[in-house]
């Protein structure tokens, strides 16, 4: 077997970490023998019955799990010594475990690789994720040309350039690299991996839902969700239904997020708040009609791939949401799968709730959703798309070393 290194700037114990890194690993680590670093907040270290599952479940797999410490202070210091850190660890154990390949999960973890990778030789797979600069500037944490924000774009493109391979979650964030680096990506090998979803989990509810509930799924205080958005639909759902739930399944703080969606009790009476551990979200999803997301628009939301959506649609659902977003409103219009806001005004709201009364009462859009979920989020999918590259990335490698 190959010794292949990942390295996550997102923590395991996350629900994207289990998600979206064990997920594909669990298939992976049968033809490649893993070590996986991994970024982990403090509250989620203190889990210590998460920690000991993950344990034990990597150790099933053969994976060697390293768990680091997250550290997010100082703002700007803390990253860079992160990165330090990284660079001495990674370094040691390509050599110790005689690693073949580094899998880079976005942006940080890939500037450190192509470092190790002039160190050592070894190969480098970028998995972007998203536009991570432009990520950054919609979410007011990044000023646009500001010094730092020119150097993330500098190792962007060097990291763009000197990866063997590249991997996006969009469409559409390729078509945007390739405008901007037009010559760094002439001859780059890219290929487009979306989010994925364990469809075996994820599955339509097999019985009628007795009551009528709207869910949200996720962060909404990121900085990348349009809380007004959101408020201004719940509004308007809740005048038009009166038996209407609102059932919101976050992390978020609850006292929080009341605030920002504001005071009109028109609809904060009916909605709960509450989080949900990774492996008993589906079963929050079956009890649902639909759920909502709203996302700030801008260059930084072109690489995304929501993963709440291909959940949703696996277990049957329609989404709210708006364009501007990866592949979302490609997909949406090719399966239609749901409903495209194009405002948060009152009238845009009605109109919406029109048009998602009328999907709801498609007989076909359960199995619509489901294979838009098995075309575009498919897990197994993801899997082999990931083997492929690994070993086409592998076998150039090998044969320039010949």
């Amino acid at each position: 077997m190959n010794g292949v290194l990942y390295i996550s700037y997102d923590g395991l114990l996350e629900p994207l970490g289990q998600s979206q890194v064990l997920a594909y690993m669990r298939g992976l680590s049968r033809t490649h023998r893993f070590t996986l670093i991994t970024y982990e907040k403090a509250d989620d270290l203190a889990d210590t019955q998460l920690v000991a599952h993950l344990r034990s479940e990597c150790e099933l797999l053969g994976i060697r799990w390293l768990p680091q410490r997250f550290r997010a202070q100082p703002k700007v210091l803390a990253p860079a010594l992160s990165m330090l850190r990284m660079v001495w660890l990674v370094t040691y154990e390509v050599r110790a475990q005689r690693i073949s390949l580094i899998h880079a999960r976005s942006y940080i973890p890939a500037w450190v690789a192509q470092v190790v990778g002039r160190l050592t030789g070894v190969p480098f797979i970028f998995d972007m994720r998203a536009l991570w600069p432009e990520e950054l500037i919609i979410a007011q944490r990044l000023q646009r040309d500001s010094m730092l924000h020119r150097i993330i774009l500098a190792a962007e493109r060097v990291c763009l350039r000197r990866a063997a391979a590249v991997v996006s979650l969009t469409h559409a964030a390729v078509e945007h690299l390739e405008r901007v680096y037009p010559q760094d990506m002439a001859e780059q090998s890219v290929s487009v991996i979306p989010t994925c979803v364990d469809l075996g989990r994820f599955v339509p509810a097999m019985l009628p839902k007795t009551q009528r509930v709207i869910g949200c799924l996720g962060t909404m205080l990121s900085g990348w969700f349009q809380i007004e958005w959101l408020s201004s639909f719940l509004a308007v759902a809740a005048r038009q239904d009166s038996k209407l739930l609102f059932e919101f399944t976050t992390r978020d703080d609850p006292n929080r997020l009341r605030a920002a969606l504001g005071a009109s009790q028109t609809f904060q009476s009916r909605l709960s708040i509450a989080s949900c551990a990774s492996d008993q979200v589906h079963e929050v999803l079956r009890g649902q009609v639909a759920s909502v997301m709203f996302f700030t628009k801008g260059l930084g939301k072109l690489g995304s791939s929501p993963t709440r959506m291909g959940e949703v649609l696996a277990c049957g659902l329609p989404v709210i949401t708006n364009d501007g977003v990866g592949d979302v409103a490609q997909i949406i219009r090719k399966y239609r799968v749901g409903v495209l806001v194009s405002g948060p005004t009152e009238r845009e709201m009605a109109h919406s709730w029109g048009v998602l009364q009328e999907l709801l009462a498609d007989p076909n859009l359960v199995l619509r959703c489901r294979q838009a979920a098995e075309e575009v989020f498919s897990l197994e999918s993801g899997t082999s798309a990931y083997a492929r590259l690994y070993d086409k990335v592998l076998k150039n490698h090998g044969s320039k070393r010949k």
